[in-house]
């Protein structure tokens, strides 16, 4: 499992992004905090393999940086991904390994715990909230979630980390057992935020968003999500234990991220959770599930508060696109790069594959800008969007000759 520690380094207030929010969207004013967590904790989405066992009790929300996929299938004969990296979506999938964090499903939970364990969410606690199955296509997997439907129209919100490297995915309204494809409007993983459109929705109901003074310690929550991937919606019981709270997480100590602005709760959240709504005692949403602890009897959870997530879904739903803002889908090529900079393998069905790039060939340029390390493949190929055509320069690894080509970039995994 990709176990993701919190340093101890407190981190600078989160500020809005002084985007208006669109119609139909809340407005928000954002908290920062400098608390600092010290435990270890876990993503609260759920991968499965090909095969349907468990990959991963989590998915790390960030990966690599640019337009690098860490490739790309996990198979019967490997229990990790590979190693290389394939030009085109920030996505690093979970490794497959034995989780240190077991569900109720998994195991026995500690019995000198004193958390009350998950029970099926009531008719009221359902309403706008939706399951989330993501296909990996590129990794032979899938993932999932939890969301929140913010308008009628179905926009959802969710953690960046349930959508992050997907190629199709599906949101369930489990209110209503309606089924519907989305899209990705836009994502934001360095504040572990996506925003999703539902295709051909309408008339849906919405999660009643808090009005009023937000969260403080010691107040009863309840979170809500999709627990373990099973396509019902549990609800864990808990209390606010403190707020704006500052965590990074990370993968065997690379591709940190740090939220900050969180709430820290303590319930029974289990993977799957993730992207879902902690209600208060009015039933309002006051945040969502995005990371627990990994070694303690007692489960201490992370949410990251609703008024900070809605500024990001509102700067991705007016279209601005920044530093850490996708807007849409990342252009992508379809190679993957060996450790010396050369190509280690092309996907089928990708521009790369088309091109005639095949492996140990060596990407010279892009567009006439030379390319000098993977991370600068990264970076240019970055700066385009779906449907631009660059011309790639090549090395020929059988002869050492020099060839181009013009390629159209498609539309990769999600950000």
């Amino acid at each position: 499992m990709d176990e993701q520690q919190v340093s101890g380094a407190p981190d600078a207030p989160v500020e809005g992004s002084g985007v208006p929010a669109p119609e139909g969207l809340e407005s928000a004013s954002a908290f920062g905090g400098v608390a600092v967590a010290t435990k270890p904790v876990v993503r609260r989405g759920l991968a499965f393999g090909a095969a349907g066992g468990a990959l991963a009790l989590g998915l790390l929300a960030g990966g690599v940086t640019g337009s690098l996929i860490a490739a790309a299938q996990a198979s019967s004969d490997t229990d990790t991904a590979a190693a290389s990296a394939v030009e085109g979506a920030a996505y690093e999938p979970p490794a497959a390994e034995v989780p240190s964090f077991v569900p109720p499903s998994w195991g026995s939970s500690p019995s000198t715990s004193d958390q009350a364990a998950a029970s099926a969410a009531s008719a009221d606690q359902q309403v706008g909230v939706v399951t989330i199955t993501s296909t990996l296509g590129y990794q032979n997997a899938s993932s999932a979630g939890t969301g929140m439907v913010l308008t009628a129209n179905g926009l959802v919100l969710t953690n960046n980390h349930v959508i992050e490297g997907s190629t199709s995915i599906e949101v369930t309204i489990e209110s209503t057992g309606s089924s519907y494809v989305a899209t990705v409007v836009g994502t934001d993983a360095s504040s572990d935020v996506a925003l999703l459109q539902l295709q051909d929705a309408s008339g849906l109901d919405t999660v009643a968003l808090d009005d009023d003074s937000g969260a403080a310690v010691g107040d009863a929550v309840t979170a809500v999500g999709n627990a373990e991937g099973g396509g019902d919606l549990l609800a864990a019981v808990g209390s606010v234990t403190a707020l704006d709270q500052t965590m990074t997480a990370s993968t065997d100590g690379s591709s940190a991220e740090t939220l900050s602005g969180l709430i820290e709760f303590s319930a029974a959240v289990v993977p799957g959770d993730s992207g879902g709504p902690v209600f208060d005692d009015e039933g309002e949403v006051i945040g969502m599930t995005t990371a627990a602890s990994s070694s303690t009897v007692d489960t201490v959870a992370y949410a990251i508060d609703i008024e900070d997530a809605l500024v990001i879904a509102n700067q991705i739903q007016s279209g601005v696109a920044s530093d850490t803002v996708t807007i849409g889908y990342p252009a992508f090529l379809g190679v993957s790069l060996s450790t010396d900079g050369s190509v280690a393998g092309v996907l089928e069905g990708t521009p790369a594959a088309s091109s005639g790039l095949v492996a140990g060939d060596v990407i010279t340029a892009v567009d006439g800008v030379a390319v000098s390390s993977a991370l600068s493949l990264s970076d240019l190929l970055g700066a385009y969007s779906p449907g631009d055509t660059v011309t790639l320069t090549w090395t020929v690894a059988s002869s050492g000759a020099a060839a181009s080509a013009p390629v159209t970039l498609i539309a990769g995994p999600a950000d």
